[in-house]
């Protein structure tokens, strides 16, 4: 916003250019005016012209105010054009086009479903989604390094703990609360098999853990050749569940392959998900940074403070029903 204001300051420095010029010319009739230049955006435009002359012809300083008028026009107008081309090329990048229809309320077999069904699948959709997406973009990959092991165990360890209790872990509050809130909405022909995937999603990520325990980058610990392979065949178990749970919600909604089931690991892995993982990354990011400033709240405050050379809004994050229907 600061860049806009100067360049307005410049505008309307030249439309005050422009009533002083056609005083001048009114009043001296000069012949000529020379308009040196803006030496900087903060610095009024600075002119000077030629001594009054009382014997000059009116039409002559007629004309002669004319183009000056016309030409400070157009520079106050190239001024403005300028500073709203060069603040719409700073915005933010909007989110990409949807190839996806939007879904709501209305579509597929929902409207035939329990209100609080309804509710329920539409509040958690987008979580469970991003959910899947850091189950393959992240989790695969640490999954296969020890050096991450740690960061593993503390997914399902709870945080917090105080008298035998303690915070949700994240595994709990991304993928199993979501599951189980979903799963008991549901009408009881359907909810047994959703509460089944759930517990075999949980009995999966007991044996991530059990892998990956007690091994943490700065532990100097010998490592079982073995615990790789485990902790491997517990992350792929628990896909199998994850996206049986999807399958689940896709043939009870009505709504086919709205949510994206995982493929199994291999060269076309990522070509098969068919979701960005670039978009992911950068989804992630600036999510990380929203919630470091304090969340859109704080950080619209924070915005017009830590501006490095680019104007950006407040937090940036695209709208996640835009990144789920991508």
């Amino acid at each position: 916003m600061m860049l806009l204001s100067k360049f307005l300051l410049v505008a309307f420095i030249a439309v005050d250019a422009i009533h002083a010029f056609s005083s001048i010319g009114t009043n001296c009739g000069h012949k000529s005016t020379k308009i040196l230049y803006a030496s900087s955006l903060a610095s009024p435009l600075r002119a000077t012209s030629n001594e009054c002359n009382d014997e000059s012809p009116p039409t002559t300083t007629s004309s002669s105010s004319q183009t000056r008028r016309t030409w400070l026009q157009k520079s106050a107008s190239t001024l403005l054009l300028g500073s709203t081309a060069t603040f719409a090329t700073i915005q933010p990048a909007s989110a990409a086009p949807s190839n996806r229809p939007v879904t709501d309320a209305s579509s597929g077999e929902l409207p035939e479903l329990p209100p609080e069904a309804v509710r329920s699948y539409l509040q958690y959709r987008f979580s469970l989604q991003l959910a899947a997406d850091y189950y393959l973009f992240d989790l695969q990959n640490m999954v296969s390094d020890t050096d991450e092991f740690g960061t593993v165990s503390d997914l399902v360890a709870s945080k917090g703990a105080r008298g035998g209790q303690g915070g949700a872990s994240r595994i709990e509050r991304e993928y199993v609360n979501p599951m189980r809130i979903v799963g008991l909405s549901m009408p009881p022909e359907y909810a047994d098999d959703i509460r089944d995937c759930q517990f075999a999603f949980e009995k999966a990520m007991s044996k991530l853990t059990k892998a990956t325990n007690g091994i943490r980058r700065d532990l100097p610990v010998e490592i079982d050749p073995s615990a790789v392979p485990k902790a491997q065949a517990a992350w792929e178990e628990g896909r199998v569940a994850f996206n049986s749970f999807f399958a689940l919600l896709n043939s009870v909604t009505g709504l086919k392959d709205e949510l994206t089931l995982m493929p199994p690991a291999g060269p076309n892995q990522m070509k098969e998900y068919g979701r960005n993982i670039r978009r992911y990354n950068e989804f992630m990011k600036k999510t990380k940074l929203c919630q470091n400033r304090g969340g859109p709240t704080l950080s619209a405050a924070w915005g017009q403070l830590m501006v490095s050379g680019y104007l950006q809004d407040s937090c940036g994050v695209e709208p996640l029903e835009g990144y789920f229907f991508q």
